[in-house]
């Protein structure tokens, strides 16, 4: 009998601990297009801790979008998963996310505005979770890192903005002054896809007065930050992936320090 007991109080105990994750849907319009993204915090953390916009790569929102988006979270960040092709639109196959970016690469006006009206909807939940709206920044992947890119580039008022491999071209270059958010850009530096776009990005970013770190990891290719990317030119690198994501936190533990604590 007493180890029955003894089991049922060290199950009881250990329930909060595996309900702390919270994955919550969160819906949002963007012009006459509906959106449905994910909030995930836990729930055991602080009262308020810092935001982050996470944009998955071109296949969008996947049950490793959504791992990943809980690992970065923890119980420091609010993430928010940010849906860019809209409700009910989430790509099976390359051929169907190359269809869905080739719809939203060649028109950064439109990546801006769904980006901005992702941001705020993120606001939005202040209240509903443990969120310090002071305190918000953006990461993405791949197709991910050229959407928070091209949101920095709208001049929205983040802490902070890192792209992971991602593309660095626009079709609209930043104007002078435009780029309010500091941003680390971490790429392969055998990523052949980005090659003959660093210079012209450094030089953009320059002429906008922003405030950019460019970093190349060695060997690295395309995708080296996802843990599934195992193609030619597309492939996870341990060594780059545990470099980049460290340098990631230091960069958001600087400026969310910089900003501070205090609500608005």
């Amino acid at each position: 009998m007493r180890r029955w007991w003894l089991a049922l109080v060290l199950l009881l105990s250990a329930m909060p601990a595996l309900a702390a994750m919270q994955t919550r849907p969160v819906e949002w319009t963007q012009g006459q297009d509906r959106f449905s993204g994910y909030v995930v915090y836990d729930d055991t953390g602080p009262a308020q801790r810092p935001g982050l916009l996470m944009v998955p790569d071109w296949y969008g929102i996947t049950p490793a979008a959504l791992d990943k988006a809980r690992q970065q979270a923890g119980k420091d960040y609010v993430v928010f998963v940010v849906d860019m092709y809209g409700k009910g639109v989430r790509p099976a196959d390359a051929a169907q996310a190359r269809a869905e970016v080739s719809k939203l690469y060649p028109n950064p006006a439109l990546m801006r505005a769904r980006m901005q009206a992702a941001l705020a909807a993120f606001r939005v939940q202040a209240g509903k979770v443990p969120l310090d709206l002071r305190r918000i920044g953006a990461f993405g992947f791949c197709f991910g890192g050229s959407s928070v890119l091209e949101l920095a580039r709208s001049g929205a008022p983040l802490a902070g903005v890192v792209s992971f491999h991602g593309g660095l071209h626009t079709e609209a270059p930043a104007a002078p002054g435009s780029v309010k958010a500091p941003l680390l850009v971490l790429n392969g530096a055998d990523d052949a896809s980005q090659k003959d776009a660093i210079v012209p990005f450094e030089q953009e970013m320059t002429r906008a007065g922003a405030d950019w770190t460019f970093v190349n990891f060695s060997g690295a290719v395309h995708c080296f930050a996802l843990e599934t990317a195992n193609a030619p030119g597309c492939r996870y690198d341990p060594r780059a992936a545990r470099r980049a994501y460290a340098m990631m936190r230091l960069f958001f533990d600087e400026r969310f320090a910089a900003v501070g604590t205090s609500q608005p």
